[in-house]
């Protein structure tokens, strides 16, 4: 069974939605006949490199809200974050173009490291502060996880997966999927947020059930998610 997961490094809710969905695979019954693959989506295609500024003013201003609203999001988010074990650091944390982060992803893909790297990423975007627009981070960050140095200098270097990114956006919005996290079974069933584990538990079971189905998924935005007009 195939599971499609469309997600964005600089999406707090999807770095949640993915521990979330690592708890529900670990209770299926069937585990080990999934097969995962990350989908990119950028929630900002325009982003520049990196942008500056106090992060909480930045998004009072995009998202029309008070300063102090902003900080009290990002204050909820930390403690959701937490409660999953993981250590989100809005204070350090440095936003820009996630193009690059994604095409790193496709080449792991290519040496079945395609979760670690997306591990690694949004550790690296959430919990220390890491610029994931930097070629020389992005290196650093995939020899990590077991790339070999030359072929993600090669791929930075050039154009190669840019358009697997961009077929994975279009393949989005065919879907109708807008915001993220947004898991899909088998373009069978689809479910959009950071549900709990027991949520996407279901869905798993569900759509082992009916894995002959060629409906095309509906991918509501029901759950906590991250989309073009915010968080």
């Amino acid at each position: 069974m195939d599971v499609e997961i469309w997600s964005d490094i600089a999406c707090p809710w999807c770095y949640v939605g993915k521990r979330r969905f690592e708890a529900a695979l670990a209770q299926f019954e069937h585990a080990e006949d999934v097969r995962v693959t990350w989908r990119s989506f950028e929630l900002d295609p325009s982003a520049p490199p990196e942008r500056h500024g106090d992060r909480a003013e930045r998004l009072a201003q995009k998202y029309g809200m008070t300063v102090e609203q902003a900080r009290q999001i990002e204050h909820n988010l930390v403690q959701t974050a937490a409660g999953e074990g993981l250590d989100f650091r809005f204070d350090i944390a440095r936003s820009g173009s996630t193009f690059d982060a994604h095409r790193v992803v496709h080449l792991a893909g290519q040496h079945d490291l395609q979760d670690e790297m997306k591990e690694r990423l949004l550790g690296a975007y959430f919990s220390e502060g890491k610029l994931v627009s930097d070629h020389d981070t992005l290196v650093a960050l995939a020899v990590e996880v077991g790339l070999p140095e030359n072929d993600v200098r090669e791929v930075l270097a050039g154009a190669r997966y840019a358009e697997q990114v961009r077929n994975d956006e279009r393949t989005a919005t065919q879907l109708g999927i807008s915001a993220v996290p947004t898991f899909v079974v088998d373009r069978a069933l689809g479910a959009s947020g950071a549900h709990p584990p027991a949520a996407l538990l279901e869905l798993l079971r569900h759509g082992w059930a009916n894995r002959a189905s060629v409906a095309v998924p509906v991918a509501a935005a029901e759950g906590d998610s991250c989309g073009v007009d915010g968080c």
